[in-house]
């Protein structure tokens, strides 16, 4: 780090003050770029909010808010950039920046007319992060930095509230006890609560002088016993290692876990903001409040939001007193409320979106601290976008923007059915909506563990703190005692999409036992019980959920979607009931319909082992018969209920072991019958399964005997399938119901494959045709999931009328793993490590398999133009592997039924993003 021009002790005297004072006012009064000619500071006057990567949102927010004209605090900002170089350096300021913050420091003096380090007028200031991305409560901010047993006094003569900055003073060292010097906070927040003991005090705010004065006392006195050093009364130090701080805090676990969960770069660094302080905690003229320019929650319009009088900010978001909505504000502050009323409505109209603000009260003068743009849930993001949309404030094109894929994922989870009947523990505020249940855990660390063991679990807290986001992104849903609907855990659990019920005072949390109480009854942890983010509910154990519906404003932003973009959007669908969900979702065909899935039915499942068990082809055949009326019957109840969408149907495509009992198991029970001498059909059936699966089985099934290649050694299967297609679609004209059946065969890497499949089917199509006294005309085309088939896509498109990209296996043989052993063996770390960007099992590989999707599709594409090219693998629902579909050029999108709202919507994305890349 840079060695300070102030020697230590400097600016804890009345001389140290005017000298630091005097030689800050000696620097010019704008910062001027270094030798290399890089700036790290700029005043908030001299920002905008076009500088956000530079500034940072905060940053880049109250430089606006500035130059608008607005009541802002002054202060000036450290760049983006230079947490980069602190970081880079090990920990150490970069050239030069130490110096502009110097002269900063100055013009702030010069600005606020008071100085830092003064003793009878002390300039005290707020270091607060600010990424270019809101990362809420994940970086750190000290308050009222300045303050020591000298400027204390200062304070207290200029405010004439000896109480108040005892308070300031008390808060500032637990501040900095914890950010700066890393000290555990849980002494310190005992100190409090005996100080509040002993003084009988309700909350922070009833504490006197006396009791603050010997609150602080202890307070320094733990510092030293925890550091074997005397808390830093060199305002100067403080600051610089406040900075210093604050800059580490964009590496902290919670930090680096909020990124990862919301894909924000590692590469962006948070800038500082070293803004002058205004006071809430000045008694009942002063508050401090968060408030957004609709609801966060569900998008309704008018200012919501949140308040406490005589208290700092971060009361309101910690959650250590439960705050008032702003509407009270109205109330008790009436000339207050109309300014910030108008300043909300100014800024939604600046930014065009909504705004989540901050805002302190000091003796009745209103200063706006922060403005960015809003975190909100799903289903506020939707409504927001079209109200916007509606109220002509965006455009369609920017409504489409406004909302992520993945919010209309989560838009999409199940809720409570309303006919279920439930216990009811408790009510909350309901600060995050949809339904939650699962084991009760009390700790961040627990949460996560449960989670990875695959167990669904709720945290539970008496409030929530940074420090807990690794837990809130492993657990289902949170639970608060304390804090309201702005506080930490509202804030964070809504940009995670996750159901949060928030200050739910009759709710008694008991960390230690690990327990909480309410409405009589004590649930412990691992107890399974339900909490309803949208009414704030606490349930008693697992409760019934009901399935979404597309409706309302969602339906609205996807009509616009549809009328964009250019994929279409299938769905995977193996049932009819998926099939109708499908539609439902406005799923445009069936682009993956598994056939293996409808013999593993336990009515089929004999037919099918009988079948492998046969010694010959008039053996299977038989046993073939027996299947075809289920699989008919399967075909036309899926065809029926797309009606007369496509539905492009695989055909068996696993090896046949997976349809026998496991060899081990076999094994154990044969030698059990032997061990017993047994004799008679239980045992030959045992013994003749474990012959089979002793046969069939192979050292690498995923590359032995399965897709065409089973259906080439044993085309009699392809044959019962055809003829099930086939009949089904007959029967289905015959009651006037229109079917577009098309038959994809899967693994093929060679053409010839494709070419003797192809003529099994034909032929068995044509003898159904001449039965039924018909005609039938069905597309057949191939699962392109072997590198070869990519390569040689020109070949294999002379006998196809269709590819359609399997992901999941391309992805598995470009790359040569399984994913089942690499996601669980090293995937994770290869991405944590920066050796591969993402899990390309989550999100196609550009360089690799997009790569061969390409040459694919535009070989395939010269040998036939009219082939048509979709995407069945799970990548069909991923938004980026949407856009780069979009890209090569495909027909269509295929994915679960759940995700084809979100995939409309990305598709629309996919057009809007190339569309502003070529006018770039």
């Amino acid at each position: 780090m840079a060695p300070r021009t102030a020697a230590p002790g400097r600016a804890t005297t009345r001389g140290a003050a005017t000298t630091v004072a005097a030689g800050n006012r000696a620097g010019p009064t704008r910062v001027r770029p270094t030798r290399r000619g890089r700036r790290w500071v700029w005043h908030f006057d001299e920002g905008g909010r076009d500088m956000r990567q530079l500034l940072g949102g905060k940053g880049a927010g109250v430089a606006e808010m500035t130059r608008a004209g607005l009541p802002v605090p002054p202060g000036f900002t450290i760049t983006t950039e230079a947490c980069l170089a602190f970081l880079k350096a090990g920990g150490r300021f970069p050239e030069g920046l130490w110096p502009e913050v110097q002269t900063s420091l100055g013009w702030l003096e010069r600005t606020a007319g008071r100085r830092f380090g003064d003793p009878e007028d002390p300039l005290l200031v707020s270091v607060r992060s600010g990424a270019a991305f809101s990362m809420p409560g994940m970086m750190d901010t000290v308050l009222n930095l300045g303050l020591t047993p000298t400027t204390l006094e200062g304070l207290a003569q200029r405010t004439q509230d000896r109480r108040f900055a005892l308070d300031a003073y008390r808060r500032f060292i637990q501040l900095f006890a914890r950010i700066v010097l890393g000290l555990d906070p849980a002494p310190f927040d005992k100190a409090l609560e005996a100080a509040k003991r002993r003084a009988r005090a309700a909350t922070d705010a009833d504490l006197g002088a006396p009791a603050l004065e010997r609150l602080v006392a202890e307070m320094r006195r733990l510092v030293r016993a925890a550091t074997g050093r005397e808390f830093p009364d060199d305002p100067l130090v403080q600051l610089e290692r406040a900075i210093a701080a604050v800059f580490g805090s964009w590496n902290s676990r919670r930090a680096v876990a909020y990124r990862e969960f919301s894909h924000i770069p590692h590469t962006l660094g948070t800038a500082v903001n070293v803004q002058m302080m205004v006071f809430g905690n000045m008694g009942a003229t002063s508050g401090t409040g968060v408030a957004f320019t609709r609801d966060p929650a569900t998008g309704a319009p008018g200012v919501f939001g949140e308040y406490l009088l005589n208290a700092q900010g971060e009361d309101v978001v910690a959650g250590t007193r439960t705050p008032q909505p702003i509407a009270t504000l109205r109330r008790q502050m009436p000339k207050v409320y109309r300014e910030f009323e108008r300043i909300a409505t100014r800024l939604e109209a600046h930014y065009r979106d909504v705004q989540d603000m901050e805002f302190t009260i000091e003796r009745g003068r209103l200063y706006m601290l922060q403005t960015r743009t809003a975190k909100r849930t799903a289903q506020a993001a939707v409504r927001i976008a079209t109200d916007m949309l509606k109220e002509r404030r965006i455009t369609k094109e920017e409504a489409l923007r406004r909302v992520e894929p993945d919010q209309i994922d989560q838009l999409l989870h199940r809720a409570i059915d309303p006919g279920a009947r439930v216990e009811v523990l408790a009510t909350g505020l309901a600060a995050s909506p949809g339904a939650a249940t699962g084991a009760a855990v009390f700790d961040a660390d627990r949460a996560e563990a449960l989670a990875r063991a695959g167990t669904a679990c709720i945290l539970v807290r008496v409030e929530t703190n940074p420090d807990d986001v690794h837990g809130m992104i492993a657990a289902e849903g949170v639970l608060t005692a304390r804090g309201g609907s702005t506080s930490h855990a509202a804030v964070v659990a809504r940009g995670m999409g996750k159901p949060c019920v928030a200050g739910a005072e009759s709710v008694a949390v008991d960390l230690r036992r690990r327990q909480f109480a309410a409405g009589g009854v004590t649930v412990h942890e691992g107890d399974v019980f339900t909490i309803d983010g949208s009414t704030g509910r606490i349930i008693r154990g697992a409760v019934a959920t009901v399935e979404p519906a597309v409706s309302g404003a969602l339906r609205r932003l996807l009509a616009i979607a549809d009328g964009v973009r250019r994929l279409g959007v299938f769905a995977n669908a193996d049932t009819p009931d998926d099939a109708r969900r499908a539609r439902d979702f406005g799923a445009e065909g069936v682009g993956l319909c598994r056939t293996e899935h409808m013999f593993m039915q336990q009515e089929r499942l004999p037919h099918v082992q009988a079948m492998i068990l046969a010694s010959g082809t008039e053996g299977r055949r038989a046993a073939l018969a027996q299947l075809l009326p289920f699989q008919r019957a399967d075909f036309v109840g899926i065809l029926e209920a797309m009606r007369g969408r496509p539905v492009i149907i695989r055909l068996i495509d696993p090896p046949l072991h997976e349809f026998l009992p496991n060899h081990d198991a076999l094994l154990t029970e044969v030698a059990e019958r032997r061990g017993r001498r047994e004799h008679g059909p239980e045992l030959e059936r045992a013994e003749r399964l474990l012959a089979a699966v002793e046969e069939l089985r192979e050292q690498n099934p995923m590359l032995g005997l399965r897709g065409c290649r089973l259906g080439l050694l044993y085309p009699e299967i392809i044959e019962m399938q055809t003829r099930a297609i086939g009949e089904a679609t007959c029967e289905l004209r015959r009651r006037g119901v229109r079917a577009v059946p098309e038959i994809m065969v899967p693994l093929v890497g060679h053409v010839e494959e494709l070419r003797r499949t192809r003529r099994v089917i034909e032929a068995t199509l044509q003898a159904v045709a001449t039965e039924r006294r018909t005609r039938l005309a069905i597309k057949i085309g191939t699962m392109i999931e072997v590198p070869r088939a990519a390569l040689t896509a020109g070949a294999v498109a002379e006998a196809a009328d269709f590819f359609s990209f399997g992901t999941n296996d391309l992805t598995q043989m470009t790359y040569g793993v399984s994913r089942d052993d690499a996601e669980g063996k090293f995937l994770g770390q290869y991405v944590e490590e920066g050796i591969l960007p993402d899990n390309p099992f989550e999100h196609l590989d550009p360089g690799g398999v997009g790569r061969l999707m390409e040459i694919a599709a535009r070989e395939g594409r010269a040998t036939r133009p009219t082939l048509e090219l979709g995407i069945c693998g799970e990548h069909g629902g991923d938004a980026g592997s949407i856009a780069l579909c979009d890209r090569i050029g495909l027909d269509y999108v295929s994915c679960s039924p759940f995700r084809v709202p979100a995939a409309r919507l990305a598709a629309a994305q996919a057009v809007l993003r190339s569309e502003r890349s070529s006018t770039a």
